[in-house]
């Protein structure tokens, strides 16, 4: 967890995501979120989150047709690599494995990104998550809700 302490973020990154050390924390004290750290080179360079039920959070109609992918957030050091679209695109990837492992039905990802986030925006969209039209409901202001779907 040491690694994950020292993740920083990048200028005005902090208000659209938390500590890095304590996002992963609360992912592992609740039985709905699932984190993962991001890996280069045998390194921690992100962390991200996978919750079950909470789809909502991100704009979407309903809590269990897709997994939510918060927290997510690359090490200020390390962005512009492309790390970020492999992250999104391998947290798809788990989320499907989840989704057989559990035997839900989740079909996809859904994700919020805040409008004034052009880095993270393009690297969705690299990833391959589509834009679902504007979420008003987020903390700090307008949002994109993206989904991915696990075929696609």
């Amino acid at each position: 967890m040491g690694e994950v302490a020292d993740l920083e973020l990048g200028p005005g990154q902090s208000i659209f995501v938390g500590d890095p050390l304590r996002m992963v924390l609360a992912g592992l004290e609740e039985e709905s979120r699932f984190p993962y750290v991001v890996e280069a080179a045998g390194y921690a360079v992100g962390v991200l989150t996978l919750q079950a039920g909470a789809a909502r959070l991100a704009g979407w109609p309903d809590e269990d047709s897709a997994w939510l992918l918060r927290g997510f957030l690359i090490d200020r050091r390390h962005q512009g690599q492309g790390l970020g679209p492999l992250a999104a695109t391998s947290a798809v990837d788990a989320a499907a494995k989840l989704t057989a492992r559990r035997g839900t039905h989740e079909a996809g990802v859904v994700l919020s990104v805040n409008e004034t986030n052009p880095a993270g925006l393009s690297a969705y969209r690299t990833a391959g998550f589509v834009d679902q039209g504007q979420y008003l409901g987020g903390s700090s202001g307008p949002q994109r809700t993206m989904y991915r779907s696990f075929t696609g």
